[in-house]
């Protein structure tokens, strides 16, 4: 069965967004999320997770940047959801 609440964001509704506000949003996270810069950001971390020992063993456990640029272990639901709203730096 397919997720009904995929593509879908209560912070859409909160930001009074409208369906072509999300569309060109998705389509600004796709090339957000595309460049070279996110696609080594990515790699960095998840080579870190397979030297800890964390990635995909399901401990709920992930690498997390810090402002100074090292990495620390934490919870993924703290450090996925620390996404700098309000213009705070997203880092630990």
């Amino acid at each position: 069965m397919r997720n009904k609440l995929a593509g879908k964001h209560p912070s859409y509704d909160k930001a009074g967004m409208t369906k072509a506000d999300i569309e060109r949003k998705k389509e600004y996270d796709k090339k957000y999320h595309q460049s070279e810069e996110r696609k080594n950001y990515r790699v960095q971390l998840n080579k870190a997770n397979r030297h800890a020992g964390t990635y995909g063993n399901g401990d709920g456990m992930d690498m997390s940047h810090t402002k100074k640029g090292s990495m620390v272990m934490e919870r993924m639901r703290s450090n996925r959801a620390r996404n700098g709203q309000n213009g705070k730096s997203s880092k630990k």
